[in-house]
């Protein structure tokens, strides 16, 4: 095994100083993110240095190897200064976790090259399609929102193999740069700066220890990676837990918009009426509500993954209705952390639609990253209440 660059070493107390640190100079860099679409150099370098994109990475391979839980609180606190930044670490994140999982011939391509390899994805299985072939599938597909493609090295592509008609796999590809063409089309409303371009794949092979069986990322340690990496943090289900790393980003955006509203109100305490903004009991009671929402959305995320945590370390599986109440947990937080922005930003007026203000962003970036499928508010809620009113839910994945 080639020695790695060295994060080991850092505590997560170190890590959580680093991450606070970032916060201003997030700020002060989102408009220029955000004009670029993508991952500048500049914030990448930041990242780099600072390790925070290697916080569930193996410690034989210089990762820190936190808690599962730190996937959304280190994104959190990143969100307050940038929720695009944030997003992106917590998605290349977790996707070092998930190469933890590949067979340790993967691991080994990889991180043996570079230990700080950014790999992106693309997760929505019927994008790809792939045949068996000897010593692995032939790939083929078009998936959207692959964040933080354009410095990636590799990417994590889903698909669903078929034997003729009849569906035998779902799997996630190591693919790397060369064989995945990226299609520039990321113009949108908001979490520009998170570069969520397409990508492309036509009949590329992948050997069979670069394609993880999704069957095996459901929970427990039946995954190829166990015996070289047997921390409990990698027996997490990654359909129950996955969009965790997605939800500190949203929390994150939606304390930002708190702390610009307080600071904000402060420094406009009075007017020429002589009140003090702080004194209008409207005011009062909406700053209260979301400062309630967005604690609330923190402690639903931390709490479930803290629960997965909990059956990972006793190697059990977790039921099926548990990991559907962690999903439909995840759009509850969602939907109270936008709750919380769109109040704060119906309370700035006026001022709320200027570019130059940056609740404006915030607002933006809080509805466009909530859009996301992990967030979804009717397949969260319906699918938990289906099988807790007896039926049966059918996700392979899961």
């Amino acid at each position: 095994m080639a020695k790695s660059k060295g994060f080991a070493d850092v505590g997560l107390e170190e890590a959580t100083r680093r991450a606070h640190a970032l916060v201003p100079k997030l700020r002060e860099l989102a408009p220029a993110s955000e004009a670029a679409r993508q991952l500048t150099p500049e914030v990448l370098a930041l990242l780099h240095e600072s390790g925070l994109l290697r916080i569930l990475q193996p410690k034989r391979w210089g990762g820190m190897e936190f808690d599962f839980v730190s996937v959304f609180d280190l994104p959190e606190i990143i969100g307050r200064g940038d929720a695009s930044v944030a997003w992106n670490v917590g998605n290349l994140s977790i996707h070092h976790w998930m190469l933890a999982l590949y067979d340790p011939k993967a691991q080994e391509e990889v991180w043996g090259d570079d230990p700080d390899a950014v790999i992106a994805s693309g997760i929505a299985y019927p994008q790809g399609r792939a045949r068996k072939v000897d010593g692995g599938i032939v790939l083929s597909g078009y998936w959207n929102f692959s964040s933080g493609v354009d410095p990636s090295s590799w990417n994590q592509l889903a698909c669903i193999v078929r034997d003729g008609d009849k569906v035998i796999d779902h799997r996630m590809c190591m693919v790397p740069r060369k064989d995945f063409e990226v299609i520039d089309d990321w113009n949108t409303l908001g979490m520009r700066g998170t570069g969520s371009k397409s990508v492309k794949v036509e009949e590329v092979f992948v050997p069979d220890h670069r394609a993880l069986s999704m069957y095996k990322a459901r929970g427990g340690s039946d995954f190829p990676g166990a015996a070289v990496n047997a921390n409990p943090l990698y027996r997490i289900p990654l359909g129950g837990l996955g969009t965790s790393c997605l939800a500190g980003a949203v929390v994150g955006n939606a304390q930002a918009a708190l702390d610009l509203t307080i600071a904000a109100v402060k420094e406009r305490s009075t007017n020429y009426t002589g009140m003090r903004m702080r004194d209008f009991q409207t005011v009062q009671l909406r700053v209260g509500v979301a400062a309630s929402k967005i604690d609330t959305a923190r402690l639903i995320i931390r709490n479930d993954c803290l629960d997965g945590q909990r059956f990972a370390a006793a190697n059990q599986m977790p039921p099926m209705e548990d990991k559907l109440r962690w999903r439909r947990n995840c759009s509850l937080a969602a939907r109270l952390a936008v709750d919380a922005v769109d109040t704060l930003h119906e309370m700035a007026g006026a001022n709320g639609i200027y570019t130059r203000y940056p609740l404006e962003r915030l607002f933006r970036d809080a509805h466009s990253s909530t859009a996301h499928i992990g967030f979804n508010w009717d397949a969260g809620m319906s699918t938990w209440g289906l099988a807790a009113l007896g039926g049966e839910v059918v996700n392979p994945t899961m």
